[in-house]
């Protein structure tokens, strides 16, 4: 993140949002200012500016409910910080575990056609839960092995295969990248699901190796795909068209 690029507003604050760095909640939502920013980056807790009291606070300093920073991000506009944290107790004032603990109910359906909107809004909740869950523990474990490719790449240990990997060079990752993917299409052939899992789960290290030698995170590649979402097949140009 270049600092340079972050958009403040008029009253010098950029709204935050504060994530759980392992389950992936939203915990809350507060302010910073270019001196809370630098605080949280020197001391690696959170620390935010009080628009009701005008001055600093940090999370968690007379609650003990502090929040350690795992990484910051920011959004596309310059304008909107993300935090993502681990959590020594509940990030909100009133002992929750997130501020947004509240449901907010929705309108009640009009008489026509409410079944059928009724009907759409449980399958559609389904569906997401499923989802959800699914990739949210997905996505922790391969946001933790990509986080420790990076350190190993940063840190060299010796006797690494990773550091191994990043001090041979690209040339070195392309063609490992390029053997599992190999191994992987001869271990699909063969039909044992044991045998292609493994090989998969190699192919995917050596993928994020080769992510972090280029500088792409795991974001950029969920950006993509998603970018890709709601396109419909064309015959002719392959999957290309979106719909509407």
């Amino acid at each position: 993140m270049e600092l340079e690029t972050i958009q403040f507003d008029e009253q010098g604050l950029v709204p935050t949002v504060v994530q759980d760095h392992a389950t992936g909640d939203v915990l809350m939502v507060a302010w910073m200012n270019a001196e809370s920013l630098a605080r949280t980056l020197q001391t690696g807790e959170t620390w935010f500016w009080s628009r009701s009291r005008s001055e600093l606070w940090n999370k968690g300093a007379s609650s003990g409910n502090r929040q350690r920073v795992v990484e910051l991000r920011l959004d596309c506009d310059g304008d909107t910080l993300l935090v993502r944290v681990h959590r020594d107790g509940p990030a909100c004032h009133t002992g929750e575990d997130s501020c947004f603990y509240r449901p907010l109910a929705g309108p009640t359906p009009h008489a026509n056609g409410s079944s059928q909107i009724v009907a759409a809004t449980a399958a559609r909740e389904r569906t997401v839960s499923v989802v959800d869950v699914e990739s949210m523990e997905v996505g922790i474990l391969l946001n933790d092995l990509s986080t420790l490719i990076r350190l190993r790449e940063a840190e060299r240990p010796e006797n690494s295969y990773t550091t191994y990997l990043f001090n041979s060079g690209l040339d070195k990752i392309l063609k490992k990248v390029g053997e599992e993917a190999t191994e992987t299409v001869i271990a699909a052939k063969n039909g044992s699901s044991r045998e292609l899992t493994s090989e998969l789960a190699d192919l995917f290290y050596h993928l994020l190796v080769l992510m972090v030698e280029r500088g792409i995170g795991l974001t950029d590649v969920c950006r993509e795909l998603a970018g890709r979402a709601g396109r419909r097949p064309d015959p002719k140009y392959g999957v290309t068209a979106r719909e509407n």
